[in-house]
Formats: structure tokens, sequence, C-alpha cells
């Protein structure tokens, strides 16, 4: 129901929409395509993956033996004074000494307990963790643009039913005046129109500043300038065919909390493996090439020195006593891995829960939905039929106030169930893991 009246208060409500239709128009897909491209803590999970990512490696895990190359270069200038057996003095000031030692040594760790194993292993699930951590990101990222994104449509379907409910108060104060103006009328309901026509007019304004900052909120998601503007679509599509069995399945084994959960508890469990692993014997060979010259001062009995060769070797080191540390640092390893498997139970806990109250909310609201759909076609017929009797002068404004209010009224608890059934919807994709473009 349109009604065109050319008056001095809806001339910024004509700019408004004018603005509007001038605006670029964003669908749901652009918005999250915009996210996932520009969303900062997208950026830093993915980061934090490739980290992970990296040290996944043989040489990170202990495998690989490590070379070193060294030189060492000492230089002095000394003065020495030496009495030999037969009785002779020598005597050397200021004489420099050198010595130069250079060469490449090797050492490589063969067996630590199998701690290495374990290590490398617990580097995978590391990466592993890194990976959901990431899709638990974009997953929440994607919920939360869903979200806001649907509390702009739904605020733009509120300012329409507002629009509507303010046309019709300007037709009221227009009959009013017309009607004080040729004596039929009293200023009282003048006056009357007046007061509901401003509060409508209020209500506008509150409502395009509710707009604004849910544009905001999904601009700064986006991480785009919020002061950007747009359009959104009017509809709010609802997936009706979710089923709570198949939903449930595949909860436990999509949600990215319960594979995080999971992951942990194999962490712990390579985690005690390693500290175990303490108690075995470390075999390591070491082995190198050095090349070594030197001089002296001519007290010494060797002026120059050079020599060469190649070493190698076994070391071997068995920890026996450490203060009793080994065993307190294996239980509190062994109570770490008991968390983590509480932690798992109380995850699904949480993920249960949370499906079956988000579930249950979108059934209710589903019915909700096609019940506030007849309520607001029942309340437009009514304003209609109110209105045209109010032009024909049958009723009292208080009447049409009322029929206006009514439809004010269902026109926002619909779009508040389409809204809510939508979280509750976005909600449960989120829990299964399955929020896609």
């Amino acid at each position: 129901m349109k009604f065109k009246y050319n008056f001095f208060g809806l001339i910024f409500l004509v700019t408004f929409s004018n603005n509007l239709q001038a605006q670029q128009k964003l669908s749901p897909q652009q918005a999250i395509a915009i996210a996932l491209e520009n969303n900062y803590a997208i950026k830093l999970s993915n980061n934090n993956y490739v980290v992970s990512s990296n040290n996944v490696s043989l040489g990170n895990a202990g495998f690989l033996p490590n070379v070193v190359a060294n030189l060492n270069d000492v230089n002095r200038i000394e003065t020495n004074k030496v009495d030999l057996a037969s009785g002779q003095t020598r005597e050397a000031i200021n004489a420099p000494t050198t010595n130069v030692n250079y060469g490449v040594g090797l050492t490589w760790r063969i067996f630590d307990g199998l701690q290495m194993f374990a290590t490398y292993k617990g580097l995978v699930e590391l990466q592993k963790l890194g990976d959901v951590n990431a899709r638990l990101t974009v997953q929440n990222t994607i919920a939360d643009v869903l979200v806001s994104y649907y509390e702009v449509v739904t605020q733009e379907k509120q300012y329409q039913a507002l629009i509507t409910a303010l046309e019709v108060s300007a037709l009221r104060r227009k009959n009013a005046n017309s009607r004080y103006t040729i004596g039929k009328g009293s200023k009282l309901e003048l006056l009357a129109a007046k007061v509901d026509f401003n509060t409508d007019t209020t209500q506008i304004l509150r409502q395009q500043d509710i707009i604004l900052t849910a544009k905001i909120r999904l601009n700064d998601l986006m991480a785009r300038d919020p002061r950007t503007d747009f359009t959104v679509d009017e509809i709010i599509n609802i997936d009706g065919s979710l089923e709570l069995e198949s939903l449930t399945s595949l909860a436990e084994i999509q949600n990215p909390s319960l594979q995080a959960a999971l992951i942990n508890q194999r962490i712990a469990k390579f985690n005690l493996q390693q500290i175990k692993g303490t108690r075995y014997p470390v075999l390591g060979l070491t082995s190198g090439y050095d090349f070594q010259n030197s001089t002296a001062p001519p007290t010494s009995f060797a002026l120059r020195a050079n020599s060469r060769g190649f070493n190698y070797g076994l070391t071997a080191s068995l920890n026996i006593f450490n203060g009793f540390q080994q065993n307190r640092i294996e239980k509190n390893a062994k109570l770490a891995l008991d968390n983590a498997a509480i932690e798992l139970l109380q995850a699904k806990q949480i993920v249960n829960s949370s499906l079956l109250n988000a579930y249950q909310s979108y059934q209710t609201n589903l019915k909700l939905i096609g019940l506030e759909e007849k309520n607001v076609a029942v309340a437009q017929e009514n304003l209609n039929i109110t209105l045209e009797k109010y032009r024909l002068g049958s009723i009292i404004p208080l009447e049409l106030r009322e029929a206006q209010r009514n439809f004010l009224d269902a026109s926002v608890r619909y779009t508040g169930a389409l809204y809510q059934a939508k979280l509750s919807e976005v909600g449960i994709k989120e829990i299964i893991g399955k929020i896609s473009l």
C-alpha cells in the first residue's frame, strides 16, 4: 500500500530513498567474499597455520644431524723469560704468537628414547590444529557476516513498515487540517494527528540510525571503510530442510571445536611419550675435520706447528637421578592427557546442547513465520478497510491509529521471526561446520 502526498514532512524520506537507490547493491555472497579476502582475523589465522606447517620437519623434530663450521684465530704479543736446566736463559720481549684452528664438526643424535618420533607426530598434530583453527576463524567470520547482513535486511524491512505507518499519519494529519480549516473538525483532533505524525517521524529517524549502525558493523566485518554505503537484498531465504538426526551426525564429524579437542588429546598423548623417552639413554655420533696452525716465541722449543686430522666418536648419557623431577613431570603429563579427554567430553556436551537449542529455535521460528505472514496480510487488509472508512468519515481517528499500530506490530513480528529463523539456521550450520558461500 502506497500513498503519495506532497508535503514538507516527507521530503527527507524521499531524499533518503533516492540515495538508497543510487547505492551499490551488496549480496550475502559478495559480503562473505569481501570478508574472506580482507578480514584481519582470517589473515592472522592463516599466518599462524603457515607457521605450524613450517614447523613440521625432520630437522625440527631432531632426526637430522647438525654440522657446524668453526674458526678460531688467537694472536698474542708476550714477553717470556725461560731458565733452562743447563743454566742458560732464554728471553723474548714482545714476541708475537698465533694460534689458528678451523674445521667442520658434526653431531648427530641417533637414539633418544624415541623422543624425536613423538616430537614429529606432535608437530604434525599442531599443524592439523592450526588448520582447524584457521577453518574455525573462517566459519565464525562467515557466520558473523551473515548475521550482520540479515540484521541490515531486517531493519530495512522494519523501516519500510514505518514508512507505511508514517504515510497513514500524514494522510490523517492532512485530513484533520482540512476538516479544521472548513470548521468540521476540532482543534483537538488536529493536534492529536500532529502528535502521532511527529511520533512516527521520530521512529523513522531512530530506525535510520539503527540501519546505519548495522551497516557500520557489517563494513567492519568486511574490513572496509565503515562509511561505505550499500543496499541489501530484501529477501531472507530460510533453509527449511534441516533435520536434527543428520545434523547431529555431521556435528560429531565436522564441528571445529570437537576436531580441535581430538587433536589436543593426541598432542597430550605424544607429549607424554616424549617425556617418558627421557628415561632412556641418549646416544649420539660426533665427527669432524680440523686444521691447526700455530707459532711460538723464541723461548719455546717448537717455533711452528701444523696439524690436521679427522676425529670421530660416540657419546652416551643417561639420566640416573634428577631429584624425582622425572616422576613429577610424567604425573603432570598424565593429568594433562586426562584433562584432554575430559575436555573432549565437555566439548561434545556443549556442541550437542547448542545444536539442540538452535534447532528448537529454528523449528519454532519456522512456525512463527507462517503465522506472522498471515497476520501481516490480515493487518494490511484491516488497515486498508479502516483507512477507507476513515476517508468516508464513518470511524473515528482512534480506530485508524489502532489499525495502523496493529499493522506495524505485525510487520515487526514477521520480520523478527524471519531474522530469528535465519539466525538459528546460521547457528546450526556453524555448529556442524558447514557454512559456505
